[in-house]
């Protein structure tokens, strides 16, 4: 009962496909694909809004030292 070899994923993949079927499985695959591109996004537009907060900051800390020393 040692690792699955590749005869065994073939079967293992021939049932699935009997199973689901291929449209099912296409579908199952684009809204994967789909959440995986949301999330990537998600993630780009939080990068984004960090580095304007961060730029931000900086820009009041300058201002306020600015400031205080005038």
């Amino acid at each position: 009962m040692g690792s699955f070899g590749p005869i065994h994923w073939l079967v293992v993949l021939v049932v699935v496909l009997l199973v689901f079927g291929t449209g099912k499985l296409r579908n199952i695959g684009s809204d994967l694909g789909a959440a995986v591109k949301g999330f990537k996004q998600g993630m780009r537009d939080d990068d984004e809004k960090s580095k304007e907060q961060q730029t931000a900051n900086s820009q009041t800390i300058e201002g306020e030292a600015r400031e205080k020393k005038g």
